[in-house]
């Protein structure tokens, strides 16, 4: 017998109102750290969940926060693992990094809750390794695995 997939497949998203404790969590960090940050949600379709801008944050990093958490949701693993992933193949290299809105640095985490992927996390406007203190705060006051 030949099985096929249903035509309707259910797909865990993070709720809007995790998405949005994620944010002020990550900005929260932020503010001990004493940067200025731009932060995003995204559930595991990529769609935007959640964004909080600092005052004073960069007006670049609003795209590319957004775009951190939109890569670590469609693929379910950090943005920083992005060259190591593609290491030894320069096509891959060049052919993922080149792709619009695929980032390829820290600062994007997936969002992980009760083992399924969820959404993901993205932060921009500080340093590599802060925006990465700044989502690992969202993960954790979502109690999402923290395995990046």
């Amino acid at each position: 017998m030949n099985r096929s997939e249903p035509d309707v497949v259910a797909q865990a998203v993070i709720g809007c109102d995790a998405a949005a404790r994620a944010t002020a969590a990550a900005v929260s960090k932020a503010r001990e750290l004493g940067v200025r940050i731009n932060v995003a949600v995204c559930d595991s379709a990529g769609n935007l969940a959640a964004f909080l801008r600092m005052p004073g944050a960069f007006v670049q990093s609003i795209d590319i926060a957004i775009d951190k958490a939109y890569t670590a949701a469609g693929f379910g693993f950090p943005t920083g693992a992005w060259m190591q992933a593609v290491e030894g193949n320069e096509g891959m290299k060049l052919g993922f990094s080149a792709r619009p809105r695929l980032v390829v640095f820290g600062g994007g985490l997936p969002i992980r809750i009760d083992d399924q992927l969820v959404g993901g996390v993205g932060v921009s406007g500080a340093s590599e390794a802060q925006d990465e203190e700044c989502a690992r705060a969202a993960l954790a006051v979502l109690g999402a695995a923290d395995d990046n």
